[in-house]
């Protein structure tokens, strides 16, 4: 069987039953897992960070991957409609690295720790003569909103994602805004079916959904909000599409709570929201397609970053 990334998800999901067992609410498939402890609903998440694969370190600061660490997890908050609870952090630092090194990585941790009210509770710290290597595991709570899963979308709704896409390789995945408060106001303004954060492109994140949801979708070309970096590219559409690391939200909702929300949003946030397309009848065969100029359809392939294939920092890296 040909390595991938998903091939392995899928792999691991069959053997561990799906990661059922008692007090498992949400186990593997979604961004988060949600357990239920006692009446309480806690989710978890964890996100290894490598130096050459999330990041690179003779481009970024120290203290830029420390924020970024952080906010990675924090985003998986948002993709469940989760506030954060706390954090436990683990590096492994280059043997290179002195005491004010380290120290400045911390910092950068820090920052998005209380940016975001997500305390840094423990973690282990160890050194090596390889790569600097950081995983962080984050625990949310619900807070009176029902985490939204990938699951739940349905044949008819909108799809509808949060701020500009594409680019992320301009600095963007570096420092980004985990739409942590701007989920939890889209669940609380009306029912969202499915919810996800984009981290590894619009492309690959939908098709998560689609599979989950066991539907497809069709994506508006011309409606898809395209960054300002990623104009700047040959194909501006392609990187809106595949890039990755943007950590905007998608959501899908019924069609009329969609119009309501795109008709109240601009008085409640400065994020943009768009519609980009809509949720069809599911066929494995082909989960998406696109829409060219009002007509053309075509197939399209989900084509974001895969752990497996390996590419430069900034592509996405979740």
């Amino acid at each position: 069987m040909k390595k991938s990334e998903l091939g392995l998800i899928e792999w691991i999901r069959s053997q561990a039953g799906g990661g059922a067992g008692p007090g498992v609410l949400t186990g593997i498939g979604d961004d988060m897992a949600v357990l239920a402890v006692g009446s309480e609903q806690v989710l978890i998440t964890c996100d290894m960070l490598l130096d050459g694969v999330h990041f690179d370190s003779s481009q970024a600061s120290l203290a830029q991957i420390g924020y970024k660490v952080l906010a990675v997890s924090l985003s998986d908050c948002a993709a469940m409609a989760a506030l954060p609870l706390a954090a436990v952090v683990s590096v492994a630092l280059p043997d290179g690295l002195t005491m004010a090194d380290a120290e400045e990585l911390m910092a950068g941790i820090g920052r998005a720790a209380r940016r975001y009210a997500c305390p840094v509770v423990g973690g282990d710290t160890t050194s090596w003569d390889k790569p600097l290597a950081i995983d962080v595991a984050l625990l949310g709570r619900t807070d009176g909103v029902e985490p939204v899963r990938r699951s739940g979308a349905k044949v008819g709704d909108a799809i509808l994602v949060t701020g500009a896409l594409g680019g992320s390789l301009a600095g963007g995945h570096l420092d980004f805004a985990p739409r942590i408060a701007e989920a939890r106001l889209l669940a609380q303004m009306a029912p969202l079916h499915a919810l996800i954060d984009l981290s590894d492109g619009l492309s690959t994140d939908l098709h998560h959904i689609c599979t989950e949801s066991d539907v497809s979708a069709l994506l508006d070309a011309e409606a898809i909000p395209i960054s300002s970096a990623a104009r700047q590219r040959p194909d501006p559409l392609a990187a809106a599409l595949n890039d990755g690391e943007d950590f905007e939200l998608l959501l899908c909702t019924a069609a009329a709570d969609a119009q309501k929300l795109l008709s109240v949003w601009p008085t409640q946030s400065d994020v943009p929201l768009s519609l980009v397309g809509q949720v069809l009848e599911g066929d494995p065969r082909q989960r998406l397609f696109l829409r060219r100029g009002g007509q053309t359809l075509q197939s399209l392939s989900p084509a974001g970053y895969e752990h497996f294939r390996r590419e430069g920092p900034g592509s996405s890296r979740k």
